[in-house]
């Protein structure tokens, strides 16, 4: 497939400086609400600052996926060539006239865009965020602040990796919504909260001292919340919610008569790997498959968050864990019930984002694997020894 039409770099910059006009509010926020902090402080509030938005970001993309609004411009980074609607405004109508009820309407457009915009801006936090991360450190070991309560190359990483993410929004929009990409910005989008939240809670870690076997049980939910996460992102990528339009029966049965071609990775939307019409079994064993995952996550939270609150540290995630629980269940019933409504959806995809954020922290804080010795003074080493 050809995308080189489909990539215009000329308003790159409009759409940057646009990113970083949006990015100076909170920064502009962090820096005067601590003013007379020390640094640390600042590093304190930008990471959830950053954290914060970035989860609104996750739904702002749910909202953009679900309102069909992921081709709204069908080019990128810009809207046909501008950095914004107003400038395509000629085109856009055209393409609506051509098409009333298609993909590129004046309000898809917009939708589509400010999701850009946003998603340029918390690139720019993340950026921000990650030189501080640098600048600490180095005054940490010149022995003019406090140390890094957490490694700079955390920061670094998740710099890294919202870069990845906005080439696969790139090739979201140049593929056609080809659902293994659609599938994979959802996730990095998912994973990107977790590298917020676990540096985020570094700050102020509080330790759960858990047994052996539960923190095995913590990983174990966690793996399976992944999955879980990664099923229902390809059941909303393919359109599949109302394949089973019945709770908790399917179709009117038990065990409904459904196919595996709809978990082929390399295929177009609405297509087998074959090039034929996704039959409707697929999108029924897409559907079906999720639900088996539920069977699966839902009682293992009841039964993570239930052993939890027996350790006092642990009683307030294990009620958040609960009501993450509660939660999904009701918004996933909801979605097959009243045929998936837009509130439901997007709360459906909140509360996973929110699951994602409570089981960072509880990983972090029951095994805590970013945490790391202090970095010492370059005073205080050993002569000739200059190594970080």
């Amino acid at each position: 497939m050809n995308t080189d039409a489909l990539v215009d770099l000329a308003p790159l910059l409009e759409l940057l400086a646009l990113g970083a006009l949006i990015a100076a509010a909170p920064l502009a926020w962090v820096a005067w609400r601590h003013r007379h902090g020390r640094p640390v402080d600042r590093w304190r509030a930008l990471s959830w600052v950053t954290l914060f938005l970035t989860f609104d970001l996750v739904l702002f993309g749910a909202f953009t996926r679900l309102t069909d609004s992921g081709l709204g411009c069908p080019d990128w980074p810009g809207c046909y060539g501008m950095a914004s609607p107003l400038g395509a405004r000629q085109d856009i109508a055209a393409a609506e006239a051509a098409m009333p009820h298609g993909p590129v309407t004046h309000g898809k457009a917009w939708i589509e865009m400010v999701h850009r915009y946003l998603a340029t801006a918390v690139g720019g936090l993340i950026l921000a965020l990650t030189a501080v991360a640098w600048r600490q450190r180095g005054q940490a070991l010149r022995g003019r602040g406090a140390a890094a309560p957490v490694s700079p190359w955390w920061a670094t990483a998740t710099l890294v990796w919202v870069l990845v993410q906005g080439a696969f929004g790139a090739l979201t929009v140049t593929m056609k919504l080809y659902p293994a990409i659609v599938t994979a910005h959802l996730l990095g989008g998912m994973a990107l909260l977790a590298l917020l939240a676990a540096q985020a809670q570094a700050f102020a870690p509080r330790s759960i001292d858990l047994p052996a076997g539960l923190r095995a049980a913590v990983l174990a939910v966690a793996v399976l919340t992944a999955a879980q996460i990664a099923l229902g992102g390809w059941v909303s990528t393919n359109y599949a919610v109302l394949a089973c339009p019945d709770v908790p029966t399917c179709q009117g049965r038990w065990w409904p008569a459904m196919d595996g071609s709809g978990f082929a990775l390399r295929r177009e939307l609405g297509h087998a790997a074959d090039g034929s019409l996704l039959p409707f079994p697929a999108l029924v064993g897409i559907h079906f498959v999720h639900r088996l995952g539920a069977l699966l996550l839902l009682p293992a939270l009841g039964l993570l968050a239930w052993r939890l609150s027996r350790h006092a540290a642990a009683r307030r995630t294990a009620a958040m864990l609960a009501a993450i629980a509660v939660w999904q269940l009701l918004t996933g019933i909801g979605n097959v019930l009243l045929g998936w409504p837009l509130a439901a959806a997007v709360g459906h995809t909140a509360g996973a984002a929110a699951l994602v954020v409570v089981m960072t922290v509880l990983v972090a804080r029951s095994r805590r694997p970013w945490a790391r010795p202090a970095p010492r003074p370059l005073a205080a080493r050993p002569a000739g020894n200059l190594a970080p």
